[in-house]
């Protein structure tokens, strides 16, 4: 498509607003709708995919700032949607593009953000947003062009319900099953519960040999056990995972029939739940694709890509006796030393299951950890 295609509606800019919620506000121009809304307050380091960050439901209710200045130069495209709409609730940006360069762009990013109605701000200081939420944390914000009063928006912010607490997979799964087919040979039949997946995670394991039929978060036992599947896997996805009791409740059961497992991200914490351990608020949360982590039975360290607010509260240096067997930590972050994967050994001393907390699938990279699911495809292997 010729450039002169893809030139982007001009639209002149409103004044706007950010309130957060201990009452610091940032005055800005409008970028995408204009209006208001609110969510938590949160930021992403990663210098590009910011179009599979929109679209990724783990956004779901949060207003993403992207410390990158400059966002929006290779406009938006048919192909790199993680799902079927944005889910952020707002946008945040220092600088964005005033017209995208880029071969596969239909539409700008400015456009895009008009049309799914995504009320942002651009022209502030991402830099003393992003060290303010590293230094308070990540809290409650909005955004408005129709409020310019700090302290009247920010009365509005504060009747917004917190994060902690927040039961929100139910909001971004699926409505109905449906199956993504093994490409080539198939292999493996795979049950993977959407808790807010993304389309590149069933993909990678298509090209795998898998068929994997993904089913909604409240997929009871019977409609899983009828799939008959090799194995099972839970997503990514939104909201506290100690308000996640269906699918901890339907992974206690389907690891006690020995059905080998594999979770990502909010299914890592689910993983983790179902164990017998806690899970808690971090203070800023990890987002980004550049999270260094290690993985303690290779020792080799994989640049990654996270999104999460929450993680598994596990003990490094020892191993917890389950009903299912033996687990323990895999994986640790070498910024903090939070809990980036565990795994579960059964009681007739074979891998059973396992997890990470970050995004082997990642569209826009990197991709070292691409390796995990032929780790999954080695767990099915051994186990049927």
């Amino acid at each position: 498509m010729s450039q002169a295609a893809i030139q982007p509606t001009l639209h002149q800019a409103l004044p706007a607003l950010l309130v957060l919620e201990d009452g610091r506000a940032f005055a800005g121009t409008s970028y995408g709708a204009t209006g208001e809304t609110f969510g938590e307050a949160v930021f992403t380091t990663g210098m590009t995919g910011y179009q599979e960050t929109l679209t990724d439901p783990s956004y779901h209710r949060q207003i993403v700032t992207q410390t990158a200045p400059h966002i929006g130069n290779t406009g938006v495209n048919d192909e790199d949607d993680e799902s079927q709409r944005i889910w952020v609730a707002g946008y945040v940006v220092r600088d964005p593009a005033r017209v995208p360069s880029n071969w596969r762009a239909t539409r700008s990013l400015d456009d895009q953000l008009k049309g799914q109605g995504i009320v942002g701000i651009s022209g502030i200081d991402t830099r003393a947003l992003t060290r303010h939420l590293r230094e308070r944390g990540a809290m409650r914000a909005g955004i408005s062009t129709e409020i310019l009063d700090a302290e009247t928006l920010l009365q509005k912010v504060l009747e917004q319900p917190p994060m902690a607490g927040a039961d929100l997979a139910g909001q971004v799964t699926t409505p109905e099953a449906y199956v993504v087919p093994a490409e080539g040979e198939k292999r493996f039949t795979v049950v993977a519960l959407d808790l807010g997946i993304k389309s590149m995670t069933p993909k990678r394991m298509a090209e795998r040999g898998i068929e994997v039929h993904v089913l909604p978060a409240d997929a009871s036992l019977e409609e899983v056990l009828a799939v008959n599947p090799d194995g099972i896997f839970m997503s990514n996805g939104p909201g506290d995972p100690e308000t996640t009791e269906h699918p901890t409740e339907l992974l206690k059961e389907l690891l006690q029939r020995g059905k080998p497992y594999f979770g990502i991200c909010f299914g890592n914490q689910v993983f983790g739940r179902a164990l017998g351990l806690g899970t808690f608020k971090l203070k800023y949360g990890h987002r980004g694709i550049n999270q260094p982590v290690l993985d303690r039975a290779t020792g080799k360290v994989e640049i990654t890509a996270q999104n999460h607010g929450f993680a598994v509260d596990a003990p490094l240096d020892s191993t917890v006796e389950t009903p299912y067997g033996t687990a323990e930590v895999s994986h640790v972050s070498l910024n903090d030393n939070v809990v980036e994967g565990l795994k579960l050994t059964g009681k007739d001393g074979r891998p059973l299951a396992f997890s990470v907390q970050y995004h082997p699938e990642a569209a826009a990279g990197p991709h070292d950890s691409a390796y995990l699911f032929d780790r999954f495809v080695e767990l099915m292997e051994g186990r049927n």
